[in-house]
């Protein structure tokens, strides 16, 4: 019986966990209630196995809980915030705005409408001058008030704002056609996971202002420079679909060298993730398939035309070919040529190629399968699970199309695979 309470424990210590990954902003309520008790009832195990290993910080509170992450890599833009209606990334223009928005909703009361917000953020525009500088918010503009439109929705989905009345679409359309919302104002508080106030850093340069935002104390001792690594490599594992050796430093690769059986099972036992080891890297991989903001493979249109891209390009690398994005459209022209009869309609659109192969490239950069270069796209290890196998001996007429479904199989060096990107 003991045993028994002991693995249900550790199955649901799991499930909280995997549900903080997916949501580090948790709401109590709604489809998320269930997985909430889960980690109000394991909440000191949880807490503390997060300090130990990626030091990152749990509050859970009566109608929320807030895991407060620490990137491992702050240049990495593949994965930006993505309005949930359209997954349209966001711009440097929308990620202004969203700053402006919490900062007016810090002035408002239980509720509030879009057009209130909107003449809020337009003060601020007014009154700084880098921002003037920048360029000027006009609602006159209707894709600045879809800009907005935007940030609105992202903070609906993170559950800061409510609808109470009114469609943010009519608010594209007309600017006098506005929308109330109640102001969540917990969730609103929860927004900014920092270490220091922005308003305290003096450096100019972004780089530099990102890394002071989480600046931590740096080691003194053996073992304190010991723990950062750790914490570092922990963070990677559980934030990045793929971490490759080279893209360590000589410190953190050694310590990862040396220490990867810990770090693994520590990794597995607490998210039920599985570790694939290669000589290039480590994927954790969710069998579950619930852990990722970005599946591959994928259906619909976009899944199928990443997959034929994933695919194409690692031929390419097979063959030692490094190519230009120029080849990359020709190529997702000749396949919007060869599938138009069953994709969207949007795909024989003009230059419809241009935007498909921007989506496919960033999707399968941001999954790390490649990387853009000056000198064009260098196809990453992991990339190689996507070549497109030969069966061995002719069989049936089913053996051609299994084999265009399988992946590569690992030949002399076993590549890298994994289908999930942490949020």
């Amino acid at each position: 019986m003991t045993r028994a309470l002991e693995a249900q424990a550790r199955h649901e210590q799991q499930q909280a966990m995997r549900a903080l990954l997916k949501s580090p902003l948790l709401p109590a309520a709604d489809a998320h209630a269930a997985s909430f008790l889960l980690v109000r009832r394991h909440a000191a195990a949880l807490r503390a196995w997060l300090a130990r290993y990626p030091r990152w910080s749990l509050h859970v509170e009566i109608d929320q809980a807030r895991l407060r992450k620490t990137p491992a890599d702050l240049t990495d833009g593949t994965r930006p915030a993505l309005d949930p209606h359209h997954e349209t990334p966001f711009t440097r223009r929308r990620y202004v705005l969203l700053c402006l928005a919490l900062l007016a909703l810090e002035g408002e009361d239980r509720q509030t409408t879009l057009g209130r917000l909107a003449e809020r953020m337009m003060g601020y525009f007014a009154g700084d001058p880098a921002l003037a500088r920048a360029g000027a918010f006009a609602l006159e503009v209707q894709d600045q008030r879809r800009d907005l439109v935007h940030v609105v929705r992202f903070l609906l989905s993170l559950r800061v704002l409510a609808r109470v009345a009114g469609e943010e679409q009519g608010f594209i359309a007309d600017q006098r056609r506005d929308v109330l919302y109640n102001v969540n104002r917990p969730a609103l508080a929860a927004m900014l996971s920092v270490r220091r106030g922005p308003s305290t850093i003096e450096a100019e340069d972004l780089t530099a202002r990102l890394a002071a935002l989480v600046e931590e104390l740096a080691p003194e001792t053996d073992d304190a420079r010991n723990q950062a690594l750790r914490a570092r490599l922990f963070r990677r594992l559980l934030d990045d679909p793929v971490v490759y050796y080279d893209d360590l430093g000589p410190d953190e690769r050694a310590y990862l060298t040396s220490q990867r059986p810990f770090i693994v099972s520590e990794i597995e036992a607490a998210t039920g993730l599985v570790a694939e080891v290669r000589r290039e890297g480590i994927a954790m991989v969710d069998p579950h398939e619930e852990l990722t903001d970005l599946a591959m493979p994928e259906e619909g249109t976009e899944g199928h035309l990443t997959l034929l891209v994933a695919e194409w390009l690692a031929g390419c690398a097979r063959n030692e070919k490094r190519v230009g994005r120029a080849a990359v459209e020709q190529r997702v022209a000749e396949l919007i040529a060869a599938h138009r009869g069953r994709w969207k309609k949007a795909v024989t659109e003009a230059d419809a190629e241009v935007e498909l192969t921007d989506m496919a490239l960033t999707r399968l950069a941001a999954l790390r399968l490649l990387r853009w270069t000056p000198a064009g796209i260098e196809p990453l290890p992991a990339l190689a699970r996507y070549a497109v196998a030969a069966p061995a001996a002719p069989r049936a007429q089913a053996t051609t199309a299994q084999a265009a479904m399988r992946f590569a199989e690992p030949t002399s060096t076993p590549p890298l695979t994994t289908t999930e990107s942490t949020p």
